[in-house]
């Protein structure tokens, strides 16, 4: 059974990337956090050294794909930063309102607001009493 050419050419530049991320140290994998309040859930990803233009996202079947690239000097001495084009997909770990994402870059830290499609309520003990009255 024959692959299609551009799948084969796909699975190619796949192993050349393996085999650059290997001299590199491995890839570059940015750390995330998932945070909750009562109406949203929030991704924050490390991408210090991110150019905005090279970020993009990608919601779909549960999870959201973050891609981006950072820069590699060229004339490095000392190469402790990992550099390149990263891609880091995570699943939400509660349910959210389709295409509710809405993102913003700061200091280093790409936050993406989720709506949740079931709000958190609390309800104080005194708001208890007053609904028993």
């Amino acid at each position: 059974m024959n692959e299609p050419v551009l799948g084969r050419l796909q699975h190619l530049m796949t192993l050349r990337e393996d085999v650059e991320s290997l001299t590199s140290g491995g890839p570059w994998v940015p750390a995330a956090d998932w945070c909750e309040s009562d109406t949203h859930l929030t991704l924050c990803l490390d991408v210090p050294g991110v150019q905005p233009g090279s970020l993009e996202l990608l919601e779909e079947d549960g999870t959201v794909t973050v891609t981006g690239e950072r820069d590699v000097p060229e004339r490095r001495l000392l190469a402790e930063r990992p550099g390149g084009r990263f891609t880091r997909t995570l699943t939400f770990p509660l349910e959210t309102v389709p295409q509710s994402g809405e993102a913003q870059l700061a200091g280093g830290v790409l936050q993406v607001h989720f709506e949740k499609r079931h709000p958190t309520i609390e309800i104080t003990a005194r708001a208890e009493r007053e609904a028993e009255s």
